[in-house]
């Protein structure tokens, strides 16, 4: 498939990438220059492998130090304004990189001292404080959006003018040096648990997934798709989610996904007929539910680990069927709609052998494997994708075509960082919001508030938590969207009763569905931008495509055997295949096709159908069940009710020409 990828060539996909997603608008240096900032990135990926293997620093130390390479980085390689082109850094930024380093250094320094004033802090404490923010806000403005910082400085503020705000928001207010001093020098803010995840667990397995991007085994899984489902109704698309499916289980990154898979399944899609808009929400669709899917996910379950108190591996397996569901849900539509619109599979003998393919590159598999296995064993994530990193680097030398060479191993640090960068300035700045929901007690404030304005209802909490999570999620970053409604929305279903593991899964099942939604759709604007279709059509388009997967994680909610809570007997087994009957009825009434085109009336009861298995109980059950098999059963009688009657038309035009 290798003329296949040539569609869209790399400048092309960094362009693409620059346009819809911040983390690329870095510069692309040269000389010098170019080392420099390489020697500083791979000494960082060091320094991370260094504490996975012997063990971390103190936690201040620690995490500063990650947030000093951060910033350094930042200020070397993002410019001040994406519409400033060049390679070369201005006075102006490297003297920001300096003092980035400083005011990290700050705490490594003076670190005894620190812990000795216990709260006592000098005027060298708040100065350095101020800097180390504002330094933060701006780099976070850099490389994630002026959406993230706005929403940090309305926190700020908040905390400032406390006295002055309404009602059950009002609170004392505190002075400029407690904010400061509180979100820099202690463990509650820019330092607490987002940067403490970021500063383990996410960094070692970023390293993890860039190595298996380097192995090749993005490609082998894109191919493989491409040769099990490439020739069925709509084959193309169909490999287009399973490939994606499969690629994000190594990315955490729903715009990264497009264009790894996109680049070769949306060409192929447009190629035999397909629309541009369609082809390009299919990947879309896709390539978002990426962030769900086990072992590596998105960097958020990292943190919620951490915020919940829960093994990561018990994260990765609860999370796994509502990953199941979400690109059941997209499968399940792609087919449906490519049965209604009469869309076609491609010739099998251009098609890779998927049997072939495996038996090539079978081991490409063992380092995942090995993950979920030294997880499942009890090593901590960081031991788990250290060793994770040296299987990968070891099995790539089972065959030439994924060996890797020295260059590119040390090439593979470098990478590692780079993609690190947002993630520790979204974790960062998303900890500043977190210091102060914390120091003003703003959390529990606003869980109360989202139950007293949905009435106690867990319905209508879980309606408000999906529509903040999605429009949160237009403006900031998957992460940075999980910290901020694990503090905020979270904690209102869990006073509703609702399981902990459930609530925090919704959260962030719905900021990551932000993504495809118009109209900040990030992954179907990148997605639009390689099918050359109109974006708002492709995200509208896209989102229509994953409707039936909305429906996944409500019933999670109401029944958490689906995040494999109070699992026993059957009723997993009832509940996930509830969950499938309830998206094929809203699949086929959102699409309009089930077995035929379906009337008014019956799309109708398909999306009843489908909605009333939302609520747990044996008369919605039925009620659900019941509408959706009897609409299926009419449609099947009309069917063959059509199709007797096509073949008498016929036997007659036959026998006409017999007598004639």
């Amino acid at each position: 498939m290798k003329e296949l990828r040539e569609d869209l060539d790399l400048k092309q996909q960094e362009e693409l990438m620059a346009k819809y997603d911040r983390e690329y608008t870095f510069r692309r240096l040269k000389g010098p220059l170019a080392i420099v900032v390489a020697a500083i990135a791979i000494c960082w990926t060091l320094f991370q492998l260094y504490t996975a293997a012997f063990g971390i620093f103190p936690p201040t130390i620690q995490r500063a130090t990650h947030v000093g390479f951060a910033l350094v980085l930042i200020y070397l390689l993002y410019p001040f304004s994406t519409r400033i082109k060049g390679s070369r850094i201005p006075f102006y930024d490297c003297f920001l990189a300096l003092l980035s380093g400083g005011v990290a250094g700050y705490h490594l320094v003076y670190y005894k001292p620190l812990l000795q004033r216990a709260g006592a802090y000098t005027t060298a404490d708040v100065l350095v404080s101020i800097l180390a923010v504002l330094l933060i806000l701006e780099a976070a403005r850099r490389v994630v959006g002026p959406v993230m910082v706005s929403l940090a400085g309305l926190f700020l503020l908040y905390a400032y003018f406390g006295p002055y705000f309404p009602g059950f928001l009002s609170h004392r207010g505190f002075d400029l040096d407690r904010i400061v001093t509180h979100a820099w020098l202690s463990t509650e803010g820019i330092l607490g648990v987002p940067i403490q995840v970021s500063s383990t667990f996410i960094f070692l397995f970023i390293v993890f997934a860039t190595y298996l991007r380097k192995s090749g085994i993005g490609e082998w899984l894109t191919d493989l798709a491409l040769g099990l489902t490439g020739s069925a109704v709509g084959g193309p698309a169909k490999a287009a989610v399973i490939g994606s499916a499969g690629h994000g289980m190594i990315s955490g990154s729903s715009v990264g996904n497009v264009m790894a898979v996109g680049s070769i399944t949306i060409p192929l899609m447009k190629s035999i007929g397909y629309r541009k808009e369609f082809a390009a929400a299919v990947e879309a669709a896709a390539s978002t539910g990426g962030q769900l899917m086990p072992p590596v996910m998105g960097a958020a379950a990292f943190i919620m680990s951490q915020f919940i108190g829960v093994p990561y591996i018990k994260i990765a397996l609860a999370a796994a069927i509502p990953a199941i569901l979400y690109f059941t849900g997209v499968f399940l539509m792609v087919h449906l709609e490519a049965k209604r619109t009469g869309l076609r599979g491609l010739p099998r003998e251009s098609l890779p052998n998927a049997w072939r393919l495996f038996k090539q590159k079978w081991y490409l598999l063992l380092p995942v494997a090995g993950i979920v296995y030294l997880l499942a064993r009890g090593y901590t994530p960081m031991m788990a994708a250290l060793l994770g990193v040296l299987l990968t680097i070891g099995v790539s030398f089972i065959n030439k075509d994924t060996r890797m060479s020295l260059r590119e191993i040390i090439q593979g640090l470098e990478e590692s960082a780079r993609s690190a960068v947002p993630v520790a300035a979204a974790c960062a700045t998303a900890g500043i919001i977190v210091g102060i929901v914390t120091l003003s007690g703003l959390g529990l404030k606003m869980a109360n508030g989202i139950v007293e304005l949905s009435g106690g209802s867990v319905y209508l909490t879980m309606f408000f938590t999906m529509i903040s999570s999605i429009i949160l999620g237009m403006g900031v970053p998957t992460t940075a969207n999980y910290i901020i409604q694990a503090t905020i929305s979270a904690p209102a279903l869990t006073s509703l009763g609702v399981s902990v593991l459930a609530a925090h899964l919704f959260v962030f099942y719905f900021g990551i569905i932000a993504d495809i939604t118009p109209p900040v759709a990030l992954a179907a604007f990148a997605a639009s931008g390689i099918a050359g279709s109109e974006p708002f059509r492709t995200g509208f388009q896209a989102t229509k495509l994953a409707f039936a997967a909305f429906l996944a994680p409500y019933v999670f909610v109401m029944a958490p055997v689906l995040v494999l809570v109070d699992v026993h007997g059957w009723n997993l087994v009832y509940t996930f295949a509830k969950v499938i009957i309830g998206m094929i009825g809203i699949g086929g009434g959102i699409s309009g096709y089930l077995l035929t085109h379906g009337r008014p009336w019956e799309r109708l009861l398909l999306v009843l159908g489908g909605c009333c298995l939302i609520v747990p109980g044996v008369f919605t059950d039925g009620t659900g069940i019941g509408l959706v098999l009897l609409t299926g059963f009419y449609q099947f009688l009309r069917t063959r009710r059509s199709s007797g009657s096509l073949e008498k038309q016929e036997l007659g035009v036959r026998n006409w020409h017999k007598v004639k």
